[in-house]
């Protein structure tokens, strides 16, 4: 049985067919960048980009050459399309997870009690419509990505959202049972313009605009789709996708986490899946900046000729000499949440060279995985058992060694480098029969290599450089979402 996917990432758009032997065939890939029309600004084209999805689909499904049994969507979590419902084009432009603009509207709301993050739909919405029908006058939709994607494949049939997405909006009520009226009336938002909440896995209509109207199956965030297609579907493992920044996700279980937005350990709660009404919930440990390290001792200081060049420059030391590196170009996530750190190296003599600098930086990066992972056990109240990583970091061998000795935990290497794509392939394969039950996805992972951890870093050493980093521009520093 033959599933087409289609995987919206934040500088990319994927449409590829999964099979029931869990690989995937038939990539197309198209280049999709957002725009940053001024500092802080991160925006794109929702019409262009619902044009280049049916493009990449269409072309996976002529390659492919014959029918699927039904569509996958996977999305970037946060990114916020408003169009109007009588025309179906967007109001405006399209404002993406990274877009920074409602930073003051959150601190307002913040004073007044409201919990808003910018990175998350709820202020972009509110943005959108003070810019675009400010006497919330017109008949507009909202959707994530994945419900605007759903909406184009269905040619405006279809106005839903999946619950792994809609919870991450701040706007859904904390229990997940529906929109949060409070927050709604304090931002101005329509309850019209929101998105019915559906299964993440779960036929929920037809993809008309495709040959052959196959039904669409399945609908899930990016972060947890990863999760699905490295065969995290209960408690015990944990997955870390390292792209530009780096994403812990793990499974708790049925009921939800006891803090409302954040726990001590700095970790949010998730909904990793609804299927037939009934939530599976988790965690989600964030790190601001993960490769876009390596692309700063790449692009910006230049010794480095290429990403995967950091292993073999790595390996011409045994050790880093004693230098640290705290990986805060953004700051710091969890579970500091200081947006005011930056990037911090230690420990320089004049005998540290670039194999130091590179291994330095790499184990920074590992270091911050660690944090991740100890913040996770902390809020979850368990043990995470193993480590399973995608990403583009997942090949760097010094990297995934290192990560294993600062977590002392063995680490596991997903057979393909972006799991998103499998794990959307997974949730709609459950809903039509490709897959009997979560079990039989969780007995699909094979991974390509495993790490055993080595000796115990130094901790203690770690964490009192994070104090040095922390606090260096203290009015950032003192922000809190």
């Amino acid at each position: 049985m033959d599933l087409l996917v289609i995987d919206i990432g934040t500088s990319s758009i994927r449409a590829a067919i999964v099979r029931n032997d869990a690989t995937v065939h038939h990539e197309q890939h198209r280049e999709f960048l957002p725009d940053s029309p001024a500092p802080g600004m991160v925006e794109f084209d929702a019409a262009a980009m619902a044009r280049v999805v049916l493009d990449a689909a269409h072309a996976a499904l002529a390659v492919h050459g014959g029918p699927v049994a039904a569509v996958g969507i996977t999305n970037q979590r946060g990114s916020t399309v408003v169009w109007d419902r009588a025309t179906g084009e967007p109001v405006g432009p399209a404002q993406g997870w990274q877009d920074l603009r409602t930073i003051i509207n959150c601190l307002t709301h913040r004073a007044a009690g409201f919990r808003f993050a910018p990175n998350v739909a709820a202020t972009k919405i509110e943005n959108l419509l003070d810019t675009f029908d400010p006497d919330r006058s017109r008949d507009l939709c909202f959707g994530t990505v994945d419900s605007w994607i759903a909406w184009t494949l269905s040619e405006s049939a279809l106005h839903i959202a999946d619950a792994s997405n809609a919870a991450v909006t701040s706007i859904l009520h904390a229990d997940g049972s529906g929109w949060y009226e409070p927050a709604l009336e304090v931002l101005r938002i329509p309850a019209r313009m929101l998105p019915t909440v559906v299964d993440t896995s779960g036929i929920v209509g037809t993809a008309t605009a495709l040959p052959g109207a196959p039904p669409i199956a399945a609908l899930i965030g990016d972060q947890q789709a990863s999760l699905v297609g490295q065969g995290c579907v209960g408690p015990g493992p944990a997955k870390i996708t390292f792209g530009t920044g780096g994403m812990l996700d793990l499974v708790v279980g049925p009921t939800r986490p006891s803090f409302e937005t954040r726990g001590d350990g700095g970790t949010f709660p998730i909904i990793t899946m609804r299927r037939e009404g009934v939530d599976t919930w988790g965690l989600e440990a964030i790190m601001l900046s993960a490769g876009t390290n390596v692309e700063w001792l790449r692009d910006d200081l230049g010794i480095l000729a290429s990403s995967a060049a950091s292993h073999e420059v790595a390996q011409q030391c045994s050790d880093s000499g004693g230098v640290m590196y705290v990986p805060a170009l953004m700051g710091l996530g969890t579970p500091n949440w200081d947006y005011g750190a930056r990037g911090t190296m230690l420990g320089l003599t004049r005998g540290s060279g670039r194999p130091q600098i590179v291994r330095a930086v790499l184990e920074g990066i590992a270091q911050r995985g660690a944090d991740l992972v100890e913040s996770s056990e902390t809020d979850a109240h368990m043990t995470i058992d193993v480590l399973r990583v995608d990403g583009g970091m997942s090949r760097n061998p010094t990297f995934v060694q290192a990560l294993s000795d600062a977590a002392q935990k063995p680490v596991e290497i997903s057979p393909v480098c972006e799991a998103t794509t499998l794990g959307a392939g997974f949730m709609a394969g459950l809903a039509v029969g490709a897959w009997p039950d979560l079990e039989s996805l969780a007995a699909t992972w094979s991974p390509i290599a495993r790490y055993e951890p080595g000796a115990p870093t130094d901790r203690d050493r770690w964490r009192e450089a994070v104090s040095r980093a922390a606090n260096w521009l203290s009015d950032l520093s003192a922000v809190d979402f």
